[in-house]
């Protein structure tokens, strides 16, 4: 697994939306590379930071005043006012008060019969009308709570992984592959116009303690460092530091911590892909 794929892992994570398989997968990841540790941790921040909610605002007078008017004005018992209608057609008794403002509202049809002989109850209108934009309101949150995370986990994408996605766009984005002893592979991913290099590795060796690899861009007879980078597990996605140069070679070496103290090769590369 490469980095790219355990940071999609750990978004999902986050938000508890992981299958089991997917679960086993994440977590071991996480054991063989405890250096992705901080984008668990961004994504479980961004996680909790959307599911403390926004802060409580306290109403206005106007809107309390306007509450309690309505409350004193529907009825509490949760019955539906009946309707009587004389020969004439006009809303006679309870229906009269409404009539005057609600004079193009239809009339309300008797209410259906239980099997018992007793009318069902059924939901006063008003209800209906504020559960709708309720429901509305809720959806959208949700809708703008989960773009947050979307659009968080993306722009906390490691720069390995944001400069390998650079390059697969480019118009002149290339790659060479080749075996390793240990059975893996390493795949050079490059574009001349970016003038930027990305190296994955599936199946590197882990290296002894006080070990690391070191990234060069060989120019003719010329090494150059290009950072390092560590492959615990055997997956890593690296950058190379710099700009590439047309027919430049990616290589590997193995070296102490830190890279070379001399600015050079120090051991025969365990990696080299020609661009050229």
């Amino acid at each position: 697994m490469n980095e790219q794929e355990f940071a999609e892992l750990a978004a999902g994570a986050a938000l508890d939306a992981l299958s089991p398989d997917d679960q086993q997968r994440y977590h071991s990841a996480l054991a063989a590379h405890p250096e992705w540790q901080s984008i668990v941790d961004v994504d479980s921040d961004s996680a909790g930071l959307l599911s403390s909610g926004a802060a409580p605002v306290v109403p206005s007078p106007g809107i309390r005043a306007a509450l309690l008017a309505r409350i004193a004005e529907t009825p509490q018992g949760g019955d539906v006012l009946p309707t009587y209608t004389v020969p004439n057609g006009v809303p006679e008794s309870a229906a009269d008060a409404q009539s005057d403002t609600e004079s193009d509202a239809a009339p309300v049809a008797d209410p259906p019969t239980a099997l018992g002989g007793e009318a069902s109850p059924k939901a006063p209108a008003h209800r209906l009308r504020i559960l709708f934009p309720l429901a509305a309101c809720l959806a959208l949150l949700v809708g703008v709570g989960a773009g947050a995370v979307a659009n968080n986990t993306y722009l906390s994408r490691p720069a390995s992984v944001v400069a390998l996605e650079d390059i697969q766009s480019a118009g002149d984005a290339q790659q060479a592959s080749v075996s390793l002893e240990s059975g893996g592979t390493a795949t050079a991913h490059w574009s001349a116009s970016l003038g930027k290099s990305v190296l994955v590795t599936d199946g590197i060796p882990s290296l002894a303690e006080g070990e690391t690899y070191e990234l060069w861009y060989v120019r003719g007879e010329t090494p150059v460092s290009a950072g390092v980078f560590a492959a615990d597990g055997g997956d890593a996605t690296a950058v190379l530091a710099g700009d590439m140069q047309a027919g430049d070679v990616i290589a590997v070496t193995v070296e102490q911590d830190g890279g070379s103290p001399s600015g050079l090769p120090t051991t025969d590369p365990v990696v080299v892909i020609p661009t050229a």
